[in-house]
């Protein structure tokens, strides 16, 4: 059974993004000595400082299970970030109504980017680009400098353990995958898949196309709102430019964990991708910094650190491609050979019965 079960994962699209989970994570604990990497303090603080990023692919991954994308999730990130603080500074309201209202807002920046790509049948890539610009101008125009405050209590509680262990801000991605879990499993969930794989296919079978990118738009923008209340509680302030490039990280991710455009693939996908990306980054970090320490006079800028691991996210996502494309074609070969069995078990009855009446 569970050997049946490791079959089926090591098939699905996920595989390969948790390989390089694996490795990744692997490599982070012997640069940062396992002693030091498996602390709660330590796993706290990688939970609060990426939390917001890793919601954000998944908010991705939805949209491109069902056939389109949206890079400009990460200035509709500060764009909630901007609300909730100048909801807060200017008209004085609570933080949670705050939070309600910046969640709002990124569903209403959600459905901007669904009448452009679905109901004017733009390009997903290029109406997304678009909008990147205009809502980072209307951040601005909303915060024109870094300010603003958030109480104590609130960036504190989310800096926090529950239990002495478990980081409050790995609640808030659990929350949005139990959201994925119950949307999956009902008709949404199959309707988005048969949406991404063959948009005409679906609608010859009565779906609504444009009605599933609709509402897949919209739980994208809850899940970017979540996305924009984590990272107002990580920086306890707001940032009208911040978290620009997780539009095209989130992309990155979610390819990296075996997602495909288009009905391929599943949230795991977007999780292992985006722990992969978070892990080798920091892997990369302790290990300039082992360097430093190892080497007298050794120094080395940001951008070598950046450098290297962009390459190894490259050749992360290079093994990826490979590996979906054969399973794509392995399980391409499958159906076929399902389809022959069958047919060859509907002629053997027929071949039968027609001997069977010669023979009288």
């Amino acid at each position: 059974m569970i050997k049946n079960a490791f079959d089926r994962f090591r098939r699905s699209p996920a595989f390969a993004g948790f390989i390089l989970f694996l490795v990744a994570l692997v490599l982070n604990a012997v640069l940062q000595g396992p002693a030091s990497f498996f602390t709660v303090k330590s796993i706290n603080t990688l939970f609060a400082k990426n939390a917001p990023f890793i919601i954000v692919t998944v908010a991705q991954s939805l949209l491109l299970i069902a056939g389109t994308m949206d890079i400009s999730c990460g200035v509709q990130v500060a764009l909630v970030n901007v609300v909730i603080i100048m909801a807060g500074q200017t008209l004085g309201l609570p933080f949670i109504v705050c939070c309600i209202l910046g969640v709002g807002v990124a569903v209403l920046a959600s459905l901007a980017c669904w009448i452009c790509c679905s109901v004017f049948r733009l390009p997903a890539l290029l109406a997304s680009y678009a909008l990147t610009y205009i809502i980072k101008g209307i951040n601005v125009m909303i915060m024109d400098v870094p300010q603003g405050k958030v109480d104590k209590v609130f960036y504190k509680a989310y800096d926090s353990q529950i239990l002495g262990f478990i980081p409050v801000s790995a609640l808030f991605i659990v929350g949005v995958l139990i959201i994925w879990l119950y949307v999956r499993h009902n008709r949404f969930g199959t309707h988005i898949y048969a949406v991404g794989a063959n948009p005409r296919n679906a609608f010859a079978a009565g779906i609504s196309p444009m009605k599933v990118q609709l509402k897949a738009f919209v739980l994208k923008g809850i899940f970017i709102g979540v996305a924009g209340i984590c990272i107002t509680l990580m920086i306890a302030s707001g940032n009208p430019l911040q978290a620009e490039d997780y539009g095209i990280r989130s992309l990155s991710a979610c390819i990296l964990g075996g997602l495909g455009f288009g009905g391929w693939g599943n949230v795991a996908c977007a999780v292992f991708g985006s722990g992969f990306y978070v892990l080798i980054q920091n892997s990369v970090y302790y290990f300039f910094s082992l360097l430093v320490k190892l080497i007298p006079g050794f120094a080395v800028t940001s951008y070598w650190q950046n450098f290297v691991s962009d390459i190894i996210i490259f050749l992360g996502l290079l093994m990826t491609i490979v590996t979906a494309k054969g399973q794509r074609q392995a399980l391409k070969e499958g159906i076929v050979r399902q389809f022959r069995r069958s047919d060859r078990h509907y002629d053997e009855p027929t071949a039968a019965k027609k001997g069977g009446d010669g023979n009288e």
